[in-house]
Order: structure tokens, then sequence, then C-alpha cells
């Protein structure tokens, strides 16, 4: 009797498995169309939304009760996909290599944050808190590629996560709306060269 209860109990758990992958897939669907909607509109209609990713109202609103839990959750999405590109650039690439690319992609990452900008104004007016959000997993991910480029010789030994980050707050400056592609490149390769200077010889 017990065994077939166990068997039973590993049946549901099996069946229940493929409806948490959906569920997981519908969210990062919902957040990936989102940020490309409230990017373009800070007013984007949820519903347009939701039609978007391909589910239902109900499964929206079980993720997003409201519009400023769906703006902050863009935001930490977005924060979390960058930083978590860092260890994923180390892994397949040299550390100053991996630095630079990583740099481009938080680029990436800050013009989508100016475009999203309106929405986040109106979907809450504590903009510490929006900052403060994103800080640990950035922090995270550049102590993470300073420490392998310190290591292997290719930046000045010293160089802080705040370092880095007042070096780069250029970024913010950018018209999202400019060749922003192009001013950012040249920005980050001052950064980049500014890195390396004083650097020992690998």
């Amino acid at each position: 009797m017990r065994r077939k209860r166990d068997a039973q109990a590993e049946a549901e758990t099996r069946k229940d498995a493929p409806l948490r992958s959906d569920a997981q897939r519908n969210r990062e669907r919902i957040l990936e169309v989102a940020l490309a909607e409230l990017t373009r509109s800070a007013d984007a209609p949820l519903s347009a939304i939701a039609k978007k990713a391909g589910v239902g109202q109900g499964t929206f609103y079980r993720n997003f009760p409201n519009r400023e839990a769906l703006v902050l959750e863009v935001y930490r999405y977005e924060v979390q996909q960058v930083a978590d590109t860092a260890a994923q650039l180390l892994a397949t690439r040299a550390p100053d290599r991996a630095l630079r690319e990583w740099m481009d992609r938080l680029a990436q990452y800050a013009m989508a944050k100016a475009g999203l900008a309106d929405a986040m104004r109106r979907a809450t007016c504590s903009r510490g808190s929006l900052a403060g959000l994103g800080h640990a997993p950035l922090t995270s991910a550049i102590t993470l590629l300073l420490a392998a480029n310190e290591e292997a010789g290719t930046v000045r030994p010293g160089v802080t996560p705040d370092d880095f980050l007042l070096a780069i707050a250029g970024l913010w400056q950018i018209d999202p709306h400019s060749d922003w592609q192009a001013r950012a490149a040249r920005l980050l390769d001052l950064v980049m060269d500014g890195l390396r200077a004083g650097a020992r010889q690998r």
C-alpha cells in the first residue's frame, strides 16, 4: 500500500513538473515582451503585453498583479541578465576580452533602462529603491571580472567596483535615441585603456 502511495506521489510530481516549466517560460516571455513594449511606450496597455506574450489575462495577473509590479520586475530581470553574463564570458574568453564584452552588454542595458525611465517614474516615485534593486547583482559581476583581470595582470591592481561604476557613469548620459552604439563604444574603450594603464605584463 505504501509503495502504491509513493508511486502515485512520484507520478504527481512528474505530472506537475512540465507545468512549472511552462509557468517559468510564460513569466520570462511576459518580461521580454514588457521590456520591448514599455521601452517604446510607458503607457503600453497591460492587456496588449499579455496578448503579445501569448498568455491569458489570468496568467498575466497571477504573475504581475499591477503595472508597478511588472515594471520593477522588468528592471530586476534585466539587471540579473546582465550580471549573469559575466561568469559566462569568463568561461569562454580571456579576462580582458570578457570584461570589454561585458561592458558592451552593460551599455545595451543602460540604453534599455533609459527607454524604461518614464515607465519607472510612473510606477514608483522612489528612484533610490530602483537603483538599489540592481546594485548587488552588478557589483558581484564587476567584482568577479575585475578579480579575474587583476590575477591575469590585464588591469591595474586595486580597482574597486565603485571605481568602475564611477568611470562608466557617462553611459547614463548618452541619449538612447542618438547614435549611442558609437558613443558608448568610444567611452568604454577609453575606460578600458585606463584600466589597463599600470597593469603588470602578462
